[in-house]
């Protein structure tokens, strides 16, 4: 398959991969211009859907991944084919001079020779324009050039096990926008074959303090979150954020283990003020993660799969916990 032709099937599937939360989500934005009209019961049941949305988005984030990139057929992929010269305008203008025989209006009012001219005119228009369209696939062939080369310098590099590379990668494909969306942000580290990735949670304000109901007289109920409730879909969250960081991982490079460690903020009882600590660290094989059923799972009790560092109270939430260091797992 061609390097142009690889690329597409990924992204092909990469787009089909969207999960209904996601879809769902922009149905719901789609409507949000009409709130002002909407009255009573409609509103009610709109804002409830909204709700639940938002919460369906969160917590089924490790649902959805990248499809996997074939860093291998990348790399042996042919180069584009440079393009070769078409005079097809011009054939299509010839053959119309060629075909040309003055009516008897032309004869008659004299302007046969005019249209003759005309069409030899468009003769030269012809050429120019195929000369035009040589010329732009020409630009648009040494751009598609540049960029195979570079594709495939990065997969044979890749497949060379080079950290640079792998942050490369992770920089062009971007494969963690929908959790930068959520506020979260991600850094790596790359030590040997083991990559060390950093999660910067939300903090607790990501999860809705208030939940909202649909009552059977069609109004809106809204209560204020039990701790126990609220801290259970925290954790769910910051377990569904994890998985979904090894999952892309995993898909985008040819690496046998990650160690991800979700950081957010806690009270540090010491200063009195707000720090980021550790709250999750997970080291994860791909083994292991390729044999769960993520549509089945619960995020939290997941955990249990892998090594893991984790201190968690439903009435308080996380903890500070200690990162899973290389060392430990050697």
């Amino acid at each position: 398959m061609s390097w142009k032709g690889t690329l597409r099937s990924i992204q092909a599937a990469q787009n089909r991969a969207e999960r209904d939360a996601r879809r769902r989500q922009r149905e719901l934005e789609g409507q949000q211009k009409q709130l002002e009209k909407m009255q009573g019961l409609e509103r009610a049941t709109y804002e409830v859907q909204v709700y639940e949305n938002h919460l369906d988005v969160l917590l089924s984030i490790h649902k959805e991944c990248g499809n996997p990139w074939d860093w291998e057929s990348i790399h042996d992929s042919e180069p584009p084919v440079k393009p070769s010269k078409s005079n097809s305008l011009e054939l299509a203008a010839q053959a119309e001079l060629d075909i040309y025989k003055p009516g008897v209006m032309d004869k008659l009012l004299k302007r046969a020779d005019s249209r003759r001219e005309r069409l030899v005119l468009a003769i030269e228009e012809a050429q120019q324009a195929d000369e035009e369209k040589y010329q732009k696939a020409l630009e648009d062939h040494k751009q598609e050039f540049l960029e195979w080369g570079k594709t495939t310098e990065l997969a044979g590099k890749i497949l060379a096990d080079e950290p640079e590379a792998h942050l490369e990668a992770i920089q062009e494909v971007d494969p963690f926008s929908e959790i930068n969306q959520l506020g979260s942000s991600i850094n790596f580290q790359f030590k040997g074959d083991l990559i060390e990735a950093t999660l910067h949670v939300n903090g607790e304000e990501v999860i809705p303090s208030e939940s909202k109901t649909l009552l059977k007289s069609g109004k809106l109920s809204v209560k204020k979150m039990t701790k126990s409730n609220f801290y259970e879909l925290y954790q769910d969250y910051v377990c569904a954020a994890i998985l979904r960081v090894a999952r892309e991982l995993f898909a985008l490079l040819p690496i046998e283990m990650v160690l991800v460690t979700a950081i957010g903020p806690l009270l540090n009882t010491q200063t009195g003020h707000m720090e980021e600590q550790p709250i999750l660290s997970v080291a994860m094989p791909r083994k292991t993660l390729e044999n769960i059923n993520f549509d089945m799972i619960d995020p939290s009790d997941s955990m249990v799969n892998f090594v893991h560092r984790m201190n968690f109270i439903k009435t308080k939430a996380f903890t500070k916990d200690e990162r899973i260091s290389r060392e430990e797992l050697q």
